[in-house]
């Protein structure tokens, strides 16, 4: 199976707008990197960079909760359903050898401090945490490095500078499905 990473983001966008499209690209890029993508299953950028993985030819997961009304959405290959928020969050983090925060709300910030402070305090082995842009730089400038055992979070100001860290940092597996 290819190497996943696990991409995070907002369900609020729509097609068509820059964050969307964004998200698509991203998925489309670690598709045709060699990667399969998980996302929490949903709209917004989490069906863009679904979509995107899927029309590249990428293997995409959806990670969706019971507690959920909502359906996965069209681009999800394999679903994986679980009870609650908390388990589909742990899920998505087990999932990736890498990530990927896209800009979002409460629910992305959680995933990416759970993340963070999982590799900072060794209950994941280090792995690459990409911040795709600057939204999330206030939050992380915030954290005083003396309060952090290491920190793994990597900017990258573009899709192309996104999937080249990813790739130098985790490689890639092809065809090994």
């Amino acid at each position: 199976m290819a190497i996943v990473i696990t991409v995070f983001g907002s369900s609020r966008p729509a097609p068509g707008t820059p964050a969307y499209e964004t998200a698509r690209a991203l998925g489309a890029a670690l598709a045709k990197a060699g990667f399969a993508i998980a996302t929490g299953g949903y709209g917004g950028t989490m069906e863009a960079a679904s979509r995107g993985a899927r029309e590249a030819g990428g293997k995409v997961i959806g990670v969706t909760a019971e507690e959920f009304s909502s359906p996965a959405n069209q681009w999800v290959e394999e679903e994986i359903r679980v009870s609650t928020w908390q388990e589909r969050l742990m899920k998505l983090v087990e999932l990736g050898a890498g990530y990927v925060a896209l800009p979002g709300g409460t629910g992305t910030l959680v995933e990416l401090a759970v993340v963070w402070e999982r590799i900072s305090k060794g209950f994941l082995s280090p792995r690459p945490l990409v911040i795709l842009g600057d939204f999330w730089l206030p939050v992380v400038k915030a954290i005083p490095a003396a309060e952090l055992n290491s920190n793994p979070i990597q900017p990258a100001q573009s899709v192309e500078d996104a999937v080249m860290l990813l790739v130098r940092q985790v490689g890639v597996r092809r065809g090994a499905d």
